[in-house]
């Protein structure tokens, strides 16, 4: 028969014997100064405990308010931390140190739980607390470890100009608890502190802000708590009384100013017939460019990105591509010390990654190697060649052969054409057995130097062929195609799904819903027209939602700027999964708010998953079962 035992004598460490194991977290047995003491004078804190401890990544973990200019000393010896603080304390202030889970026992590794100490330099301890959750302005993904805190001084520019009042960081889950509240009015800001200074001072840290107030209040409430009997079974559910601390879910999202400053990142020439320039941010003009060695006049084919932060030299002459060392002298312009545009002037050497003599030394092995197995072939009396053949351009197709009736073909040069005869291209499709031609279109692709596009009315479950004559493209180092086929099966519409969602909860003309894939990644885009975004061609899946609410009209997502007030494009996941299968259409309904913002986005496609909560392990459970007897924690061993 099993006997109910309550622990009360001395525990092994590590249980050699299979005796009972230590599973009770370390316990305070006293303060200096004692704990939510006042008029405080000491910096110097002291916590003892009972056993000895562990203290991990106290750097990161443990948070002291009031903010510290001067970083604290926070250390564990034996059964004691000392937290001393270097900043002079403030008067009539409420400083709390926030060790979060970062305590545990040194031998068994037992988790005290989340713990704050707290002292005032004045007569009363502030107990009000703010609360709430961070997300990433983007994406809706929690961020763990940003800084989040409070101003009573309620002005917009106060945010660059002085050190957060109190602060708080954010668990895995994104979420936070600032304490030691005094009543009053404060604004919310969130802060990646790159420089440690407590406050927004440079473009590149990640920040929240919001022009809404807050007023800190508390009252009674009750909670449900479960007792557990062990790590399987429940004991009881009990209502606890409790003080309820608000505002307690306060949603800030975060973001990183957009990349202005203009200046260049580096040059580069991994192949010999190009180079390119790497820029922070775009111009709205090309850089000029004066040969130091070399004549820069006609000497190039430039391509250039959208916005003029990538563009790369393509190099026409080949005694160019054959020159070691290009030095020129580059002016554009960049962004100085102040903020402003000006221009500048480097000199700057492009040097490829082979040099010309290891070229040539590869080729002559190339062709010895293949004048060798020529030589074998007529040997043995086979097919050979007497003259190496000449390489040919290379034609890159950026689609495959399976095509949405909605997409149009892609195809990439491998570099830059100086001729395109696109009278040399047909494009054909097959009824039963019999080859008709189609009427289409091939263009360069607006602002893609070496895209083209072939347009056709593509008819679903039809099969194309896309025909090329030889040397209708040419290269500007004189290489052409040869002749070429490329099939095209356009897929049937009995393979798609259509969805159609029906958007409501918000008076937004600009809304853009995407649809994504289990990678939180875009797969198709439609706006918002009367309420309801339409999807057609939608390969059978599984699905999610974003929306966000695209108020310049650009068709992507765009960040905040706080100097100008500019709050981030708002973003709304939706909860659910949505399946879209072969020849169905799909009607979903979504209410974009009526789920709050910081539940929205599900766990499926959330890539910061909260951190596994540190528990008391309650291996006795397993050695009471092991000995017959039922297990009941008892007093702490001694």
């Amino acid at each position: 028969m099993s006997a109910l035992l309550v622990l009360v004598s001395c525990a092994r460490m590590g249980n050699p014997d299979g005796g009972w194991y230590d599973d009770t977290p370390p316990r305070i047995i006293s303060t200096y100064p004692k704990e939510k003491a006042t008029n405080v004078k000491e910096q110097k804190v002291t916590i003892s405990f009972d056993e000895f401890i562990k203290l991990e990544d106290a750097t990161n973990k443990v948070i002291v308010s009031p903010p510290q200019l001067e970083m604290p000393e926070i250390k564990a010896a034996g059964k004691n931390i000392v937290v001393e603080l270097k900043d002079t304390l403030k008067e009539r202030t409420t400083y709390t140190i926030d060790f979060s889970d970062a305590i545990s026992d040194n031998n068994e590794n037992n988790p005290m739980g989340n713990y704050t100490y707290c002292f005032s330099t004045g007569t009363e301890i502030d107990t009000f607390e703010v609360a709430g959750t961070v997300l990433d302005a983007s994406n809706l993904e929690p961020i763990k470890g940003i800084m989040v805190g409070l101003y009573d001084d309620l002005s917009d520019t106060v945010f660059k100009s002085k050190p957060l009042m109190r602060i708080s960081r954010t668990d895995s889950r994104g979420k936070y608890i600032i304490r030691g509240v005094a009543p009053g009015k404060y604004r919310v800001y969130a802060l990646n502190d790159v420089d440690g200074d407590f406050k927004f001072s440079q473009r590149s840290e990640m920040i929240a802000f919001g022009t809404q107030t807050y007023e800190p209040s508390c009252g009674p409430d009750i909670r449900q708590d479960t007792v557990w009997r062990d790590s399987l079974r429940i004991d009881s559910i009990i209502r606890v009384p409790y003080i309820h601390y608000y505002p307690d879910n306060v949603v800030l999202t975060a973001f990183t100013h957009e990349q202005t400053d203009r200046f260049l990142l580096k040059t580069e020439r991994k192949e010999p017939h190009k180079f390119t320039l790497y820029f922070t941010y775009g111009s709205d003009s090309l850089p000029q460019m004066r040969g130091m060695n070399f004549d820069t006049d006609s000497a190039f084919v430039i391509e250039a990105s959208e916005d003029n932060d990538t563009i790369t030299y393509w190099l026409r002459d080949t005694t160019l591509v054959n020159q070691d060392t290009l030095r020129f002298e580059l002016q554009y312009m960049m962004t100085d010390t102040t903020g402003l545009l000006v221009s500048k002037t480097d000199t700057i050497e492009a040097l490829p990654k082979e040099s010309y003599e290891k070229r040539m030394k590869q080729r002559a092995k190339e062709i010895e190697e293949w004048q060798k197995k020529q030589e074998k072939a007529k040997k043995k009396g086979q097919e050979y060649d007497s003259i190496m053949p000449t390489p040919h351009l290379e034609i890159g197709f950026k689609t495959s052969s399976s095509l949405d009736p909605d997409k149009n073909f892609l195809m990439e040069m491998p570099v830059p054409l100086a001729k395109c005869d696109t009278s040399g291209v047909n494009l054909y499709y097959k009824i039963d057995t019999l080859w008709y031609r189609a009427e289409f279109e091939m263009a360069k692709v607006e602002g893609k130097l070496r895209e083209y596009e072939v347009k056709a009315e593509w008819i679903p479950d039809v099969e194309y062929s896309l025909e090329f004559d030889s040397a209708i493209f040419e290269s500007i180092y004189g290489l052409v195609n040869v002749p070429e086929k490329k099939g095209i099966k356009v897929r049937s519409l009995d393979e798609y799904s259509t969805l159609v969602v029906n958007v409501s909860g918000i008076e937004d003309t600009c809304l853009v819903v995407e649809i994504l894939n289990n990678s939180d990644a875009a797969v198709k885009r439609a706006r918002v027209v009367n309420g309801v975004a339409e999807f057609y061609y939608v390969n059978p899946g599984k699905y999610y939602m974003r929306a966000f609410s695209d108020r310049n009209g650009n068709g992507k997502w765009d960040t905040g700027d706080f100097e100008a007030g500019l709050m981030p494009e708002a973003v709304y996941y939706n909860p659910k999964e949505i399946e879209c299968k072969a020849k169905w259409d799909v009607t979903h309904d979504w209410n974009v708010t009526a789920v709050p913002l910081n539940r929205q986005k599900p766990m499926a496609i959330t890539k910061q998953k909260p951190d596994k909560a540190k528990q008391l392990r309650n291996r006795n459970f397993d050695r009471a079962k092991e000995l017959g007897i039922e297990y009941v924690r008892g007093m702490k061993y001694r």
